[in-house]
Protein backbone atom coordinates (compact mmCIF):
# COMPACT_ATOMS: atom_id res chain seq x y z
CA UNK A 1 0.00 0.00 0.00
CA UNK A 2 1.39 3.16 -0.97
CA UNK A 3 1.58 5.57 2.29
CA UNK A 4 1.56 8.81 0.88
CA UNK A 5 -0.83 10.47 -1.64
CA UNK A 6 -0.77 13.50 -3.42
CA UNK A 7 -3.19 17.10 -2.15
CA UNK A 8 -5.05 16.47 -5.34
CA UNK A 9 -5.84 12.64 -4.59
CA UNK A 10 -6.18 13.12 -0.59
CA UNK A 11 -9.44 11.25 0.80
CA UNK A 12 -12.45 13.32 1.43
CA UNK A 13 -13.62 14.18 5.15
CA UNK A 14 -16.66 11.69 4.71
CA UNK A 15 -14.25 8.89 3.38
CA UNK A 16 -12.07 9.20 6.13
CA UNK A 17 -14.38 8.94 8.59
CA UNK A 18 -16.03 6.00 7.16
CA UNK A 19 -12.90 3.91 5.94
CA UNK A 20 -10.91 4.05 8.96
CA UNK A 21 -7.80 5.96 6.87
CA UNK A 22 -6.39 8.62 9.16
CA UNK A 23 -4.94 12.31 7.62
CA UNK A 24 -2.31 12.83 5.67
CA UNK A 25 -0.90 14.80 8.73
CA UNK A 26 -0.58 11.09 10.72
CA UNK A 27 1.08 8.80 7.83
CA UNK A 28 4.50 7.74 7.91
CA UNK A 29 5.84 6.24 5.11
CA UNK A 30 8.80 4.35 6.96
CA UNK A 31 6.67 2.96 10.03
CA UNK A 32 6.06 -0.81 9.69
CA UNK A 33 3.87 -1.25 12.38
CA UNK A 34 1.33 1.50 11.06
CA UNK A 35 1.56 0.66 7.33
CA UNK A 36 0.93 -3.16 9.14
CA UNK A 37 -2.27 -1.50 11.17
CA UNK A 38 -3.68 0.53 7.84
CA UNK A 39 -3.62 -2.43 5.43
CA UNK A 40 -6.26 -3.90 7.81
CA UNK A 41 -8.98 -1.04 6.33
CA UNK A 42 -9.56 -0.52 3.12
CA UNK A 43 -8.37 3.19 1.64
CA UNK A 44 -11.27 5.61 0.63
CA UNK A 45 -11.06 4.73 -3.25
CA UNK A 46 -10.86 1.30 -2.04
CA UNK A 47 -14.06 1.45 0.05
CA UNK A 48 -16.42 3.37 -2.28
CA UNK A 49 -14.73 3.40 -6.04
CA UNK A 50 -16.72 5.13 -7.91
CA UNK A 51 -17.95 7.74 -5.02
CA UNK A 52 -14.88 8.99 -4.76
CA UNK A 53 -15.34 10.50 -8.25
CA UNK A 54 -17.81 12.47 -7.20
CA UNK A 55 -16.96 13.56 -3.42
CA UNK A 56 -13.90 15.45 -4.30
CA UNK A 57 -12.94 16.52 -0.97
CA UNK A 58 -16.13 16.97 -0.43
CA UNK A 59 -15.51 20.06 1.31
CA UNK A 60 -13.24 21.58 -0.53
CA UNK A 61 -15.51 24.52 -1.38
CA UNK A 62 -15.33 25.80 2.10
CA UNK A 63 -11.73 25.22 2.39
CA UNK A 64 -11.47 27.71 -0.69
CA UNK A 65 -13.56 30.24 1.06
CA UNK A 66 -11.05 30.12 4.72
CA UNK A 67 -12.00 29.30 7.95
CA UNK A 68 -12.92 32.02 10.55
CA UNK A 69 -9.44 33.00 11.96
CA UNK A 70 -9.94 32.05 15.60
CA UNK A 71 -11.42 28.65 14.74
CA UNK A 72 -8.48 27.91 13.11
CA UNK A 73 -6.14 28.68 16.24
CA UNK A 74 -7.93 26.63 18.80
CA UNK A 75 -8.54 23.28 19.33
CA UNK A 76 -11.92 23.56 17.39
CA UNK A 77 -9.84 23.32 13.35
CA UNK A 78 -12.98 23.92 10.59
CA UNK A 79 -12.18 20.08 9.82
CA UNK A 80 -12.87 19.38 13.16
CA UNK A 81 -16.18 21.02 13.61
CA UNK A 82 -17.76 19.78 10.15
CA UNK A 83 -17.20 16.03 10.88
CA UNK A 84 -18.17 16.86 14.37
CA UNK A 85 -21.34 18.44 13.39
CA UNK A 86 -21.81 15.63 10.64
CA UNK A 87 -20.92 13.09 13.02
CA UNK A 88 -24.10 14.08 16.41
CA UNK A 89 -26.48 14.08 13.57
CA UNK A 90 -25.76 10.12 13.16
CA UNK A 91 -24.91 9.24 16.73
CA UNK A 92 -27.33 6.96 18.47
CA UNK A 93 -27.38 8.61 21.47
CA UNK A 94 -30.55 11.11 22.00
CA UNK A 95 -29.37 13.81 24.61
CA UNK A 96 -26.70 16.51 23.21
CA UNK A 97 -23.98 15.90 25.15
CA UNK A 98 -24.07 12.14 24.82
CA UNK A 99 -24.03 12.49 21.19
CA UNK A 100 -20.96 15.00 21.41
CA UNK A 101 -19.13 12.58 23.56
CA UNK A 102 -20.10 9.56 20.79
CA UNK A 103 -18.74 11.94 18.01
CA UNK A 104 -15.30 13.19 19.88
CA UNK A 105 -14.45 9.85 20.61
CA UNK A 106 -14.96 8.77 16.98
CA UNK A 107 -13.06 12.27 16.21
CA UNK A 108 -9.79 11.46 18.33
CA UNK A 109 -9.95 7.35 16.82
CA UNK A 110 -10.00 9.16 13.22
CA UNK A 111 -7.02 11.46 13.72
CA UNK A 112 -4.96 9.66 16.68
CA UNK A 113 -1.58 11.85 15.65
CA UNK A 114 -3.27 15.19 15.71
CA UNK A 115 -3.94 17.28 18.39
CA UNK A 116 -7.33 16.97 20.07
CA UNK A 117 -10.10 18.63 19.67
CA UNK A 118 -11.44 20.50 22.69
CA UNK A 119 -13.37 18.17 25.30
CA UNK A 120 -16.26 20.53 26.47
CA UNK A 121 -19.09 21.18 24.52
CA UNK A 122 -19.83 24.47 25.12
CA UNK A 123 -16.43 25.17 22.93
CA UNK A 124 -17.86 23.12 20.40
CA UNK A 125 -20.83 25.26 19.70
CA UNK A 126 -18.97 28.58 20.37
CA UNK A 127 -16.40 27.12 17.46
CA UNK A 128 -19.72 26.23 15.28
CA UNK A 129 -21.45 29.78 15.69
CA UNK A 130 -18.19 30.72 13.82
CA UNK A 131 -19.17 29.35 10.47
CA UNK A 132 -21.41 32.08 8.86
CA UNK A 133 -24.08 31.68 6.88
CA UNK A 134 -21.93 32.10 3.04
CA UNK A 135 -20.37 28.78 3.97
CA UNK A 136 -22.75 26.84 5.22
CA UNK A 137 -24.69 28.00 1.91
CA UNK A 138 -21.52 26.90 -0.25
CA UNK A 139 -21.55 24.04 1.21
CA UNK A 140 -25.32 22.98 -0.15
CA UNK A 141 -23.96 24.48 -3.17
CA UNK A 142 -21.70 21.87 -3.21
CA UNK A 143 -23.83 18.87 -2.28
CA UNK A 144 -26.09 19.99 -4.84
CA UNK A 145 -23.28 19.92 -7.48
CA UNK A 146 -22.37 16.61 -6.03
CA UNK A 147 -26.22 15.10 -6.50
CA UNK A 148 -26.39 16.22 -10.43
CA UNK A 149 -23.29 14.34 -10.59
CA UNK A 150 -23.86 11.30 -8.82
CA UNK A 151 -27.29 10.95 -10.26
CA UNK A 152 -26.34 10.08 -13.98
CA UNK A 153 -29.39 8.62 -16.10
CA UNK A 154 -31.25 9.38 -12.93
CA UNK A 155 -31.48 12.43 -12.94
CA UNK A 156 -34.71 12.29 -15.33
CA UNK A 157 -37.32 10.48 -15.11
CA UNK A 158 -39.56 9.44 -17.83
CA UNK A 159 -38.06 12.35 -19.74
CA UNK A 160 -38.91 15.25 -17.08
CA UNK A 161 -36.59 16.53 -14.32
CA UNK A 162 -38.75 16.29 -11.87
CA UNK A 163 -38.96 17.84 -8.13
CA UNK A 164 -41.77 18.02 -5.19
CA UNK A 165 -42.79 20.04 -2.57
CA UNK A 166 -43.58 19.48 0.75
CA UNK A 167 -43.72 20.94 4.23
CA UNK A 168 -43.52 19.46 7.76
CA UNK A 169 -42.68 20.71 11.55
CA UNK A 170 -40.51 20.06 13.54
CA UNK A 171 -40.89 20.31 17.25
CA UNK A 172 -38.40 22.12 19.80
CA UNK A 173 -38.14 22.07 23.44
CA UNK A 174 -40.37 24.24 25.08
CA UNK A 175 -38.24 27.59 26.64
CA UNK A 176 -39.14 31.14 26.81
CA UNK A 177 -37.46 32.06 24.28
CA UNK A 178 -37.99 29.24 21.42
CA UNK A 179 -41.56 30.30 22.52
CA UNK A 180 -41.27 33.79 21.57
CA UNK A 181 -39.22 32.95 18.67
CA UNK A 182 -40.94 30.41 16.65
CA UNK A 183 -44.78 30.58 18.53
CA UNK A 184 -47.08 27.90 17.97
CA UNK A 185 -48.36 26.42 14.84
CA UNK A 186 -49.30 22.86 15.55
CA UNK A 187 -52.62 22.07 17.42
CA UNK A 188 -54.17 22.93 20.73
CA UNK A 189 -51.15 22.06 23.73
CA UNK A 190 -48.29 21.86 21.12
CA UNK A 191 -44.89 23.13 21.93
CA UNK A 192 -43.04 25.80 19.93
CA UNK A 193 -41.88 24.12 16.59
CA UNK A 194 -39.58 24.77 13.61
CA UNK A 195 -41.14 25.05 9.68
CA UNK A 196 -38.94 22.61 7.18
CA UNK A 197 -40.32 23.07 3.67
CA UNK A 198 -37.89 20.86 1.02
CA UNK A 199 -37.34 20.04 -2.41
CA UNK A 200 -37.23 16.31 -2.97
CA UNK A 201 -35.66 14.79 -6.26
CA UNK A 202 -37.94 12.59 -7.61
CA UNK A 203 -35.18 10.29 -10.02
CA UNK A 204 -32.87 9.99 -6.96
CA UNK A 205 -35.01 10.45 -3.90
CA UNK A 206 -32.67 12.64 -2.42
CA UNK A 207 -33.41 16.35 -0.88
CA UNK A 208 -32.49 19.13 -3.16
CA UNK A 209 -32.90 22.25 -1.62
CA UNK A 210 -34.73 22.79 2.12
CA UNK A 211 -36.08 26.41 3.57
CA UNK A 212 -35.84 26.82 7.45
CA UNK A 213 -38.18 29.07 9.71
CA UNK A 214 -40.61 29.57 12.54
CA UNK A 215 -43.35 27.46 12.88
CA UNK A 216 -45.77 29.79 12.23
CA UNK A 217 -44.36 30.74 8.50
CA UNK A 218 -46.46 29.45 5.91
CA UNK A 219 -44.85 26.67 3.33
CA UNK A 220 -45.87 28.64 0.47
CA UNK A 221 -43.57 31.36 1.09
CA UNK A 222 -40.79 29.03 1.93
CA UNK A 223 -41.52 27.56 -1.66
CA UNK A 224 -41.04 30.79 -3.15
CA UNK A 225 -37.96 31.48 -1.98
CA UNK A 226 -36.88 27.96 -2.85
CA UNK A 227 -37.94 28.60 -6.52
CA UNK A 228 -34.56 30.21 -7.33
CA UNK A 229 -33.07 26.56 -6.89
CA UNK A 230 -35.43 24.61 -9.26
CA UNK A 231 -33.66 24.83 -12.95
CA UNK A 232 -35.36 26.12 -15.89
CA UNK A 233 -37.91 23.82 -17.32
CA UNK A 234 -38.24 20.86 -14.85
CA UNK A 235 -41.67 20.00 -12.89
CA UNK A 236 -42.55 20.70 -9.64
CA UNK A 237 -44.73 18.24 -8.34
CA UNK A 238 -46.80 19.30 -5.35
CA UNK A 239 -50.26 18.16 -2.74
CA UNK A 240 -52.90 20.28 -2.73
CA UNK A 241 -51.17 22.98 0.23
CA UNK A 242 -49.49 24.45 -2.27
CA UNK A 243 -52.10 26.02 -4.76
CA UNK A 244 -51.65 29.79 -4.08
CA UNK A 245 -52.18 31.84 -7.43
CA UNK A 246 -49.64 34.02 -6.63
CA UNK A 247 -46.82 30.74 -6.08
CA UNK A 248 -48.22 28.93 -9.18
CA UNK A 249 -48.02 32.17 -10.95
CA UNK A 250 -44.32 32.75 -10.25
CA UNK A 251 -43.31 29.55 -10.50
CA UNK A 252 -44.53 28.95 -14.24
CA UNK A 253 -42.99 32.89 -15.12
CA UNK A 254 -39.45 31.50 -13.77
CA UNK A 255 -40.16 28.55 -16.60
CA UNK A 256 -40.84 25.97 -14.25
CA UNK A 257 -43.83 23.46 -14.71
CA UNK A 258 -46.22 22.70 -12.35
CA UNK A 259 -48.49 19.21 -11.32
CA UNK A 260 -50.34 20.33 -8.34
CA UNK A 261 -53.39 18.84 -6.79
CA UNK A 262 -56.81 20.97 -6.30
CA UNK A 263 -58.69 20.63 -3.53
CA UNK A 264 -62.01 22.24 -2.17
CA UNK A 265 -60.61 25.38 -1.53
CA UNK A 266 -60.20 26.34 -4.81
CA UNK A 267 -62.53 27.62 -7.50
CA UNK A 268 -61.79 26.48 -11.59
CA UNK A 269 -62.94 28.63 -14.10
CA UNK A 270 -64.23 26.91 -17.55
CA UNK A 271 -64.74 28.54 -20.73
CA UNK A 272 -62.82 31.87 -20.12
CA UNK A 273 -60.85 32.13 -23.25
CA UNK A 274 -59.89 30.36 -26.70
CA UNK A 275 -57.16 27.50 -26.05
CA UNK A 276 -54.00 28.03 -28.98
CA UNK A 277 -52.36 24.61 -27.75
CA UNK A 278 -54.29 21.29 -29.05
CA UNK A 279 -55.32 19.70 -25.52
CA UNK A 280 -56.23 16.47 -24.88
CA UNK A 281 -59.06 16.57 -22.04
CA UNK A 282 -60.57 19.80 -20.20
CA UNK A 283 -58.69 23.30 -19.96
CA UNK A 284 -59.44 25.29 -17.03
CA UNK A 285 -58.28 28.63 -15.51
CA UNK A 286 -57.25 29.67 -12.16
CA UNK A 287 -58.36 33.36 -11.39
CA UNK A 288 -59.24 34.37 -7.88
CA UNK A 289 -61.93 37.13 -7.74
CA UNK A 290 -59.54 39.33 -6.30
CA UNK A 291 -56.61 38.88 -8.80
CA UNK A 292 -58.63 39.80 -11.82
CA UNK A 293 -58.49 43.00 -11.74
CA UNK A 294 -54.51 43.36 -11.98
CA UNK A 295 -53.82 39.50 -12.93
CA UNK A 296 -54.52 37.35 -16.44
CA UNK A 297 -55.44 34.12 -15.73
CA UNK A 298 -53.88 30.77 -15.53
CA UNK A 299 -54.39 28.56 -17.62
CA UNK A 300 -54.41 24.66 -16.90
CA UNK A 301 -55.17 21.48 -18.28
CA UNK A 302 -57.31 19.11 -15.80
CA UNK A 303 -57.02 15.56 -14.67
CA UNK A 304 -59.21 13.21 -13.22
CA UNK A 305 -57.72 10.14 -11.19
CA UNK A 306 -60.04 7.89 -9.75
CA UNK A 307 -58.23 4.94 -7.45
CA UNK A 308 -59.85 2.27 -7.03
CA UNK A 309 -61.45 2.78 -3.19
CA UNK A 310 -60.46 6.21 -2.57
CA UNK A 311 -61.77 9.21 -3.70
CA UNK A 312 -61.51 10.82 -6.72
CA UNK A 313 -58.29 12.71 -7.15
CA UNK A 314 -58.20 16.51 -9.05
CA UNK A 315 -54.79 17.22 -10.66
CA UNK A 316 -53.77 20.21 -13.02
CA UNK A 317 -50.45 20.86 -14.71
CA UNK A 318 -49.53 24.18 -16.72
CA UNK A 319 -48.18 21.56 -19.36
CA UNK A 320 -50.83 21.81 -22.29
CA UNK A 321 -49.62 19.77 -24.52
CA UNK A 322 -50.58 16.23 -23.72
CA UNK A 323 -47.93 14.84 -26.11
CA UNK A 324 -45.09 16.62 -23.49
CA UNK A 325 -46.64 14.99 -20.27
CA UNK A 326 -49.54 12.19 -20.96
CA UNK A 327 -51.90 11.30 -18.15
CA UNK A 328 -49.82 8.31 -17.18
CA UNK A 329 -47.16 10.29 -16.67
CA UNK A 330 -48.88 12.43 -14.67
CA UNK A 331 -49.97 9.88 -12.34
CA UNK A 332 -46.60 8.29 -12.06
CA UNK A 333 -45.38 11.68 -11.14
CA UNK A 334 -47.92 11.61 -8.43
CA UNK A 335 -47.20 8.73 -6.96
CA UNK A 336 -43.66 8.60 -6.78
CA UNK A 337 -44.52 11.63 -4.90
CA UNK A 338 -45.07 9.40 -1.99
CA UNK A 339 -41.53 9.57 -1.28
CA UNK A 340 -41.38 13.18 0.08
CA UNK A 341 -43.23 11.92 2.99
CA UNK A 342 -41.65 8.56 3.33
CA UNK A 343 -38.10 11.19 3.35
CA UNK A 344 -39.88 12.69 6.44
CA UNK A 345 -40.50 10.27 7.89
CA UNK A 346 -37.07 8.30 7.83
CA UNK A 347 -35.49 11.73 8.89
CA UNK A 348 -37.82 12.02 11.90
CA UNK A 349 -38.29 8.72 12.82
CA UNK A 350 -35.14 6.17 11.91
CA UNK A 351 -32.86 9.07 12.58
CA UNK A 352 -34.85 10.26 15.45
CA UNK A 353 -34.47 14.14 14.55
CA UNK A 354 -38.55 14.52 15.13
CA UNK A 355 -37.48 16.72 17.79
CA UNK A 356 -34.20 19.50 18.20
CA UNK A 357 -32.58 19.23 21.87
CA UNK A 358 -31.27 22.69 21.56
CA UNK A 359 -32.49 25.62 23.67
CA UNK A 360 -32.31 28.40 22.35
CA UNK A 361 -33.43 29.62 18.90
CA UNK A 362 -30.20 29.67 17.16
CA UNK A 363 -28.79 26.49 18.33
CA UNK A 364 -32.00 24.93 17.51
CA UNK A 365 -31.90 25.94 13.83
CA UNK A 366 -28.31 25.12 13.02
CA UNK A 367 -29.02 21.20 15.08
CA UNK A 368 -31.26 21.23 12.68
CA UNK A 369 -29.64 22.24 9.21
CA UNK A 370 -26.79 19.76 10.02
CA UNK A 371 -29.05 16.99 10.56
CA UNK A 372 -30.67 16.90 7.11
CA UNK A 373 -26.87 17.69 5.91
CA UNK A 374 -25.57 14.55 7.20
CA UNK A 375 -29.05 12.88 5.93
CA UNK A 376 -28.06 13.74 3.18
CA UNK A 377 -24.44 12.85 2.92
CA UNK A 378 -25.69 9.21 3.74
CA UNK A 379 -28.16 9.37 1.43
CA UNK A 380 -25.03 10.50 -1.58
CA UNK A 381 -23.08 7.73 -0.28
CA UNK A 382 -25.88 4.83 -0.41
CA UNK A 383 -27.39 6.38 -4.02
CA UNK A 384 -23.61 6.23 -5.53
CA UNK A 385 -23.16 2.74 -4.26
CA UNK A 386 -26.16 1.67 -5.91
CA UNK A 387 -26.04 3.67 -8.97
CA UNK A 388 -22.46 1.85 -9.22
CA UNK A 389 -24.07 -1.74 -8.61
CA UNK A 390 -26.45 -1.08 -11.50
CA UNK A 391 -29.85 -0.55 -9.27
CA UNK A 392 -32.37 1.96 -9.33
CA UNK A 393 -31.31 4.17 -6.06
CA UNK A 394 -34.80 4.70 -5.08
CA UNK A 395 -34.70 1.29 -3.63
CA UNK A 396 -32.52 2.32 -0.68
CA UNK A 397 -33.11 1.61 2.66
CA UNK A 398 -32.34 4.22 5.29
CA UNK A 399 -32.73 2.37 8.52
CA UNK A 400 -30.02 0.12 6.54
CA UNK A 401 -27.46 2.89 5.31
CA UNK A 402 -27.87 4.06 8.61
CA UNK A 403 -26.94 1.05 10.41
CA UNK A 404 -24.06 0.25 7.80
CA UNK A 405 -22.41 3.51 8.74
CA UNK A 406 -22.90 3.37 12.13
CA UNK A 407 -20.80 0.15 12.42
CA UNK A 408 -18.33 1.23 10.29
CA UNK A 409 -16.96 3.98 12.76
CA UNK A 410 -13.91 2.90 14.12
CA UNK A 411 -15.46 3.01 17.57
CA UNK A 412 -17.37 0.66 16.60
CA UNK A 413 -15.68 -1.77 14.28
CA UNK A 414 -14.26 -4.80 15.51
CA UNK A 415 -11.18 -6.62 15.05
CA UNK A 416 -12.47 -8.80 12.02
CA UNK A 417 -11.83 -7.26 8.67
CA UNK A 418 -15.62 -5.92 7.23
CA UNK A 419 -16.07 -5.90 3.84
CA UNK A 420 -15.69 -2.38 1.85
CA UNK A 421 -17.84 0.71 2.43
CA UNK A 422 -19.62 0.60 -0.83
CA UNK A 423 -20.63 -3.25 -0.87
CA UNK A 424 -22.29 -3.09 2.41
CA UNK A 425 -23.95 0.15 1.19
CA UNK A 426 -25.28 -2.05 -2.24
CA UNK A 427 -27.09 -4.31 0.67
CA UNK A 428 -28.92 -1.74 2.15
CA UNK A 429 -32.18 -1.93 0.26
CA UNK A 430 -35.92 -1.80 0.74
CA UNK A 431 -37.76 -5.30 1.49
CA UNK A 432 -38.87 -6.74 -1.60
CA UNK A 433 -42.22 -8.79 -0.22
CA UNK A 434 -45.34 -7.56 -0.88
CA UNK A 435 -47.63 -6.47 1.93
CA UNK A 436 -50.99 -8.75 1.96
CA UNK A 437 -52.38 -6.71 5.42
CA UNK A 438 -53.28 -3.09 6.21
CA UNK A 439 -49.87 -0.85 7.60
CA UNK A 440 -52.14 0.86 9.35
CA UNK A 441 -51.73 1.20 13.50
CA UNK A 442 -54.41 -0.68 15.09
CA UNK A 443 -54.98 1.81 17.76
CA UNK A 444 -52.68 5.12 17.68
CA UNK A 445 -54.25 8.01 19.94
CA UNK A 446 -51.96 10.69 18.88
CA UNK A 447 -52.88 10.47 15.06
CA UNK A 448 -53.86 13.63 12.93
CA UNK A 449 -57.34 12.49 11.18
CA UNK A 450 -56.77 15.55 8.65
CA UNK A 451 -59.78 16.16 6.10
CA UNK A 452 -59.60 15.06 2.61
CA UNK A 453 -58.08 17.76 -0.05
CA UNK A 454 -61.68 17.36 -1.45
CA UNK A 455 -62.63 18.09 -5.13
CA UNK A 456 -62.44 21.60 -6.31
CA UNK A 457 -65.42 24.17 -7.58
CA UNK A 458 -65.79 23.70 -10.80
CA UNK A 459 -67.67 27.04 -12.85
CA UNK A 460 -68.17 28.44 -16.05
CA UNK A 461 -66.83 31.82 -16.51
CA UNK A 462 -69.32 34.98 -16.41
CA UNK A 463 -69.56 37.29 -19.38
CA UNK A 464 -67.79 40.09 -16.92
CA UNK A 465 -65.30 37.79 -16.23
CA UNK A 466 -64.35 37.26 -19.79
CA UNK A 467 -64.29 40.78 -20.66
CA UNK A 468 -61.89 41.01 -18.11
CA UNK A 469 -59.74 38.48 -18.85
CA UNK A 470 -59.59 39.55 -22.46
CA UNK A 471 -58.46 43.29 -21.19
CA UNK A 472 -55.94 41.59 -18.76
CA UNK A 473 -54.18 39.60 -21.80
CA UNK A 474 -53.99 42.33 -23.76
CA UNK A 475 -52.25 45.00 -21.21
CA UNK A 476 -49.86 41.39 -19.96
CA UNK A 477 -48.60 41.36 -24.37
CA UNK A 478 -48.59 45.15 -23.88
CA UNK A 479 -46.34 44.89 -20.68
Amino acid sequence: MQMKESKENRASLPMLLLSGQPSKEVLHEDSKDREQRFSTFPSATVAFGHESDFHGPLFSTLAALGSPRDTRAGRWTLEYVLCLSLLMALAPARALKDRFRHARRVLVALYPGRKRPGRTYQGYLKARRKLNGRQRQALQRHLRDQHRHLAGAYWQRDGWLAFSADGTRIEVPRTARNQKRFGCAGRKKTGPQLSLTSLYHLGTGLPWAWRIGAGTQSEQTQLQSLARWLPRGSLLVADAGFTSFALLRALVARGVQVLVRMGSNRTLLTGLAEVRVKVQGEVVWLWPMRKQSTCPPLPLRLIRMEPAKHSPVYLVTSVMDEQALTDRQVGQFYRRRWGHEVFYRSFKQTLEQHKMCSRSPSEARRELEWALLAYLVVGLWSVAALIGAQRDPQCWSVGESLRVVRQAMPENRGPRRRAPLAVLLRRAVKDSYVRTGSKEARHWPHKKNDPPAGLPKIRAATEKERRWAKRTCEQAEAA
